[in-house]
C-alpha cells in the first residue's frame, strides 16, 4: 500500500465545519481516539489537503505524443480480465473482456494521435483486477477522467444501443441500480460508517458527481447521430468504480452482446471507430472545458 496526498477542492470549507463539529462531539464523549482523527482532519481541511490511501501500483504508464507532454491525463479502464469474462455474445464466440479491451486500446490509440490528453490504462492485456485496482490508477495519477468501457447484456434480446452511467447516490431507474450492483460485485465493502474521512469524501464527492454528469452528457451528445443511443441515454446509479475514480468518471456500455445487430456491430472495427471518435472528442471537449475554469 501507498500514501498519496491530494487537494482537497471545494469541500475544503465545508471539511474544516464537519470535522470542527466531529471535534466538539468527541468532546462531549470523551471518545479521544475519535477526537484526534478530528484534530487530524481539521488541519488537513485548512491546509486543503487529504490523504488517501492506495492499494499498489498495477500499471502507470502513461501514452503520449511528444507534444502532449504535461497535458492531461485520462484513464482508460477495459472492463471485465482474467478469470472474469464480461458477459458472453448472443453468438458465443465473444466475451466482454475482449471486446472492452480491443476498444480500449483504440480509444487509447486515437487520443494519442490527436495529441491534446495523456493516456493511462487499468489493463492492456487480459488480467482480472479488482474495482479497487482500477480506480487506484486513476487516484494514483491524479487522472483528470476516468472512462470505464464495458458491452451491456440484457434477457431481452431486442435491447440495444449504447448507454452512458455517470455517479448518484440514488439510481435514474431500476435498470440502472441492477447495472450498478452488478458492476459492484467485487468491489470493497467499506461504508465508512460516520468517521470523519468518510464524511469529508462525501463534502468532496458532490463536485465530482456534477463533472461527471456533465461529461455524461458530452459523451451523449457527441454520440448522437453516429450510432445507436438507448432512449435517454444518460442515465446514473452508484458504481463503485466511479465513486473511487476521485475524477470526473463514466461508464460506458457500447451496445447490447446479447443482441445479434449490436454484437456484429460491437465486433467490426469501423463501428468501432465511431465510438472511439465521438468518446475522443467528448473526452477532449470536457478536459479542456474544466482546465479553462480551473485556471
Amino acid at each position: 500500500m501507498i500514501t498519496r496526498t491530494v487537494a482537497a477542492g471545494a469541500a475544503i470549507a465545508g471539511a474544516v465545519t464537519v470535522a470542527a463539529l466531529l471535534l466538539a462531539g468527541a468532546g462531549r464523549t470523551g471518545a479521544t481516539p475519535d477526537r484526534n482523527r478530528a484534530v487530524a482532519a481539521v488541519g488537513e481541511a485548512r491546509t486543503g489537503r487529504l490523504t488517501m490511501v492506495l492499494p499498489a501500483a498495477v500499471s502507470d504508464r502513461i501514452y503520449a505524443a511528444p507534444s502532449a507532454v504535461g497535458r492531461p491525463i485520462v484513464v482508460i479502464d477495459a472492463g471485465h480480465g482474467g478469470q472474469d469474462p464480461g458477459a458472453t455474445s448472443v453468438s458465443g464466440q465473444v466475451h466482454e473482456k475482449d471486446l472492452t479491451l480491443a476498444l480500449a486500446r483504440e480509444l487509447r490509440d486515437t487520443l494519442v494521435e490527436r495529441g491534446r490528453v495523456r493516456v493511462a490504462m487499468t489493463r492492456d492485456d487480459d488480467r482480472y483486477l479488482t474495482l479497487d485496482e482500477r480506480a487506484a490508477v486513476a487516484q494514483r495519477l491524479d487522472a483528470s477522467t476516468f472512462v470505464s468501457l464495458h458491452m451491456d447484456s440484457a434477457p431481452n434480446p431486442l435491447a440495444r444501443g449504447a448507454t452512458i452511467y455517470s455517479l448518484s447516490d440514488v439510481a435514474s431507474d431500476a435498470e440502472a441500480a441492477r447495472a450498478a450492483a452488478a458492476d459492484n460485485r467485487g468491489g470493497s465493502d467499506e461504508a465508512g460508517g460516520g468517521s470523519v474521512a468518510a464524511m469529508l469524501s462525501d463534502l468532496a464527492m458532490r463536485d465530482q458527481m456534477n463533472a461527471s454528469a456533465e461529461f455524461a452528457t458530452r459523451v451523449a451528445g457527441k454520440s448522437a447521430g453516429r450510432f445507436e443511443l438507448r432512449p435517454e441515454p444518460h442515465r446514473f446509479a452508484d458504481f463503485h468504480v466511479l465513486r473511487r475514480a476521485a475524477a470526473p468518471a463514466i461508464l460506458f456500455e457500447a451496445g447490447y452482446i446479447s443482441n445479434a445487430d449490436d454484437e456484429l456491430l460491437l465486433r467490426d472495427p469501423e463501428h468501432r471507430k465511431a465510438i472511439v471518435l465521438a468518446l475522443a472528442q467528448a473526452i477532449e471537449a470536457d478536459v479542456a472545458t474544466r482546465s479553462r475554469i480551473e485556471s
